[in-house]
């Protein structure tokens, strides 16, 4: 089912989702499987799995020669999704994403998630190599996720790239972008970046899921912004509960978003991570209930694939 089929037969109560992260190359799909089984009780709609693009090392040879090596850290999201679907009988969201796959590669991929009855994708641009400054597209890939999304769009016009391909099956994917409520680090200012996700949902988004923030006010002045700009499609609050110390100086380095200064000085007091696992959940609990009582379709939850902070605030909740 859609995202936006579940969000209507909702009739207004919020739902609980959870994004996913592929194991890392080498390990199996056991611990999917075990985060699934400790999130389902919460009756989630759909689950997300997030995608990685390649990435390099650097292997030595014995004549001293160094010799970059690419290699993918988490690969799996279309397998893991087909799993999940199979598994726990819960819709499955793919994270596409344009760094790491040429235009061919990724119409091959919607090919097998339309065939796996995949309903959902989420378009991004994705991040930068490790190593990189700034994102560099993959030759013949995508460099903005505008590019990305027309790409599915026209696939659900039955247009594909090659336009000797005749009788084009049309796809009929519910495709979600991601929004950002105190703006992509990358744009000059938040008009600017908001006029790019009003682009988007006019090109056919249908969802917008947000980064995380630890700011309920931001999300909902983003909120109010997007209706009274004609943005009219579900938007998904994404969070994530502060779990140690360390997130004070991670989390504004890697996501570029602001934690409020009550917040971290109650985690700059706590003497533990336990400690400060408390402060994040009591945060993260308050934040939710202002949500619901907001209106937020849906609390969709960063796991990272550790579900045990999430499944005691969702407890809650629930």
């Amino acid at each position: 089912m859609k995202i936006v089929d579940h969000i209507k037969n909702a009739n207004g109560k919020t739902l609980f989702s959870f994004e996913l992260l592929p194991p890392a190359k080498g390990q199996g799909i056991q611990s999917i499987f075990k985060t699934m089984d400790e999130l389902m009780e919460f009756k989630p709609p759909f689950i997300d799995v997030t995608y990685h693009r390649e990435d390099y090392l650097y292997k030595q040879h014995v004549s001293g020669l160094l010799e970059r090596v690419a290699y993918r850290k988490r690969p799996g999201t279309v397998a893991i999704c087909a799993a999940i679907m199979n598994k726990y009988k819960v819709d499955a969201v793919p994270h596409l994403i344009c760094g790491g796959f040429t235009k061919e590669e990724t119409e091959n991929a919607l090919i097998d998630l339309n065939f796996l009855g995949i309903d959902n994708v989420l378009v991004l641009r994705g991040d930068a190599r490790k190593g990189d400054p700034d994102f560099v597209p993959t030759p013949g890939g995508h460099a903005y996720a505008t590019d990305l999304l027309q790409q599915v769009v026209d696939m659900n016009k039955g247009k594909y790239l090659h336009e000797d391909i005749e009788s084009s099956a049309k796809t009929d994917f519910c495709i979600g972008v991601a929004g950002y409520p105190e703006k992509h680090f990358e744009s000059p200012n938040f008009n600017t970046d908001f006029k790019w996700l009003k682009k988007k949902v006019e090109m056919g988004a249908e969802f917008i899921v947000t980064q995380m923030f630890f700011n309920v006010e931001k999300y909902k002045e983003f909120v109010t912004k997007c209706r009274d700009n004609g943005i009219h499609v579900p938007i998904i609050p994404g969070l994530k509960p502060l779990t140690t110390k360390r997130q004070l100086i991670t989390l504004p380095k890697i996501f570029h978003l602001d934690i409020p200064e009550e917040l971290s000085d109650a985690v700059e007091d706590c003497k533990t991570n336990a400690d400060v696992r408390q402060v994040g959940e009591e945060w993260l609990v308050e934040q939710c209930k202002e949500l619901i009582k907001f209106g937020a379709p849906v609390l969709h939850f960063y796991t990272m694939s550790n579900p045990g902070p999430t499944k005691k605030i969702v407890e809650r909740l629930a």
